[in-house]
């Protein structure tokens, strides 16, 4: 009798040190540790309802004008950006301030000329993001790497990013320094003596992303 009470009390304690260890499930094998899933989302921009307008200033005035963004994807974690890249297409640069059409063709051939971006030699400039520090509401300041004409620099710039279902928009303005990227027609920087025909080094970019969730 006394050692069938040993036995009883000694199943008793094995079957509430199954239940108390956290490192054994009910049936007394290791639990399966908790883990928080992350949700990776992978959003591809249309090129179609995204764009970028670009601005270069002279002494004088300043010229206008779009380039159209061929290809893109943003990578995101949880809603919050992480990385990504865009393409665009230097060949499809226009000019928009100069309504003369003599004039606009006369500008739009020296930017597509070795001068500037030497279009048929590199059709296609574009940027990868390498780090993205969040600040709020959607908000970044994003660093990555810009290739225009070949050459290849780091850069860093304020953006905005808005989730809308399926959808996001992103938005950035981006200053360039040009002569970074062998483009110093007109530069003070380079060429002493210009006087009013010279060209700023830095030339904007507000560029906006439209893209789908994948």
């Amino acid at each position: 009798m006394q050692r069938l009470v040993s036995l009883v009390f000694a199943g008793s304690a094995i079957v509430l040190m199954s239940f108390n260890n956290p490192a054994t499930a009910g049936n007394g094998k290791p639990a399966k540790a908790v883990t928080s899933t992350k949700k990776a989302t992978t959003f591809q921009v249309d090129k179609t309802q995204s764009k970028l307008n670009w601005v270069g200033k002279k002494v004088t005035g300043q010229h206008s004008g779009t380039i159209d963004v061929s290809d893109g994807k943003l990578d995101l974690e949880n809603n919050v950006l992480k990385g990504g890249s865009f393409s665009l297409d230097t060949r499809s640069i226009t000019v928009t301030d100069i309504k003369d059409a003599s004039g606009n063709a006369k500008l739009l051939g020296h930017l597509k000329s070795e001068d500037f971006f030497g279009v048929e030699k590199f059709p296609a400039a574009n940027f990868v993001i390498t780090k993205v520090t969040p600040k709020s509401n959607g908000s970044y300041d994003v660093t990555g790497n810009l290739t225009i004409k070949g050459i290849t620099n780091a850069i860093t710039f304020p953006a905005t990013v808005v989730i809308s279902g399926a959808k996001l928009t992103a938005k950035a303005d981006i200053k360039v320094d040009r002569t970074k990227y062998n483009i110093r027609y007109g530069s003070k920087s380079f060429f002493e003596g210009i006087g009013d025909k010279a060209i700023y080094d830095d030339f904007d970019l507000a560029v906006e992303l439209v893209a789908n969730a994948q």
